[in-house]
């Protein structure tokens, strides 16, 4: 299928390649590293970004415990047209300033003066689907204003990371990632949650939700995918046939989804004065605004069911957990500069 404008617009044809970029004003990238043992978490971002003028870059690595983020506006970018891959390095522009962004599906590697990763990804568990990725059949619907897609279910982690002077010990953590993508950045308001660090290793969850938008097309979608410890996957989040009901707070996070065969509740709650205040671009005007709270170390109970019967339940206290909207994370970035001390 070959129709002018129509994965540049963001769609993706069924059994289309969800991996690769559509070019489109935002394609980001995000990875997650959980280590139960530790108590540790470590992510890793990228937004390939594009203005009228070319690529752009957000880039970004954030830790758990201790409050770490390093993010970076960077003046260059590039997403790869025919895989997944996200890359910056100012050594093409002879900058003073080192940084460099190299990920893909086996590789991430991140250097930007006080905060370096490199992690090789082994034993994955990719998407299994093969017709639609994490949006369903909206993957196929032009021009919306936000694509989502949990591509890695599960991986082990071979590396370390070097935190503020500090170094990290990733071997061995359990690996989660993403992509999303869209025509004009991020939705107005947004929810998403993703958690491993349960009893069994290999069980995942995802959720992600917000005001999707085409034209005069709104609505409110939520999508929910989990990997359980047996190795089933399921999705959950079309709105007529796997309905997810959601509650979203400054602190906690209801979901209730279920089509014939699966029902899932989950449960999540953080303070709110933990959240990191993440950056998320304004493509067309090369910049970056305080656009998400997200928790690293949240807590989040999973109960699934098969035709009534239960089939697994955990909590997790290592979940990913946030709560988007330019003007919730801006009033949270005003509210901290009241409380901090006068220096």
């Amino acid at each position: 299928m070959n129709i002018p404008g129509y994965r540049s617009s963001g769609a993706t044809v069924p059994y289309g390649n969800l991996l690769a970029s559509h070019d489109v004003a935002m394609e980001g990238y995000f990875w997650r590293f959980t280590m139960p043992e530790s108590n540790r978490v470590v992510i890793a971002l990228a937004g390939i970004n594009r203005a009228s003028d070319g690529h752009w870059s957000t880039l970004g690595v954030g830790a758990h415990p201790g409050g770490f983020l390093c993010a970076v506006e960077h003046p260059s970018g590039e997403a790869d047209p025919d895989t997944l891959g996200a890359y910056a390095d100012n050594a093409f522009r002879g900058s003073a300033d080192h940084v460099a962004f190299r990920g893909n599906a086996d590789h991430v590697h991140a250097d930007f003066g006080n905060a370096q990763l490199d992690v090789r990804i082994t034993e994955q568990r990719f998407w299994p689907r093969r017709r639609f990725g994490g949006s369903s059949y909206f993957q196929s619907v032009p021009a919306l204003n936000q694509y989502w897609h949990p591509w890695l279910l599960g991986g082990r982690a071979e590396g370390s990371a070097v935190l503020d002077g500090q170094e990290w010990d990733l071997t061995g953590a359990q690996v989660y990632g993403e992509k999303n993508w869209g025509k004009g950045g991020f939705p107005e308001s947004w929810w998403w949650g993703q958690a491993q660090g349960f009893t069994d290793p290999t069980a995942c969850v995802a959720f992600a939700g917000g005001q999707i938008s085409a034209g005069p097309f709104h609505t409110e979608v939520t999508a929910v995918v989990v990997a359980l410890p047996d190795g089933t996957v399921f999705r959950l989040g079309n709105p007529v046939t796997s309905p997810v009901d959601t509650v979203v707070s400054e602190d906690r996070w209801s979901l209730r989804g279920r089509n014939r065969t699966w029902s899932v509740e989950i449960d999540g709650s953080a303070p709110l004065s933990d959240a990191h205040i993440l950056p998320v671009p304004l493509p067309a005007e090369r910049r970056n605004v305080p656009g998400a709270l997200e928790h690293l170390g949240g807590t989040m109970t999973v109960t699934v069911r098969k035709h009534g019967s239960l089939v697994w339940t955990d909590t997790s206290h290592l979940a990913a957990l946030e709560h988007g909207g330019l003007d919730r994370a801006q009033a949270e970035v005003t509210r901290r500069k009241q409380l901090a001390p006068d220096r």
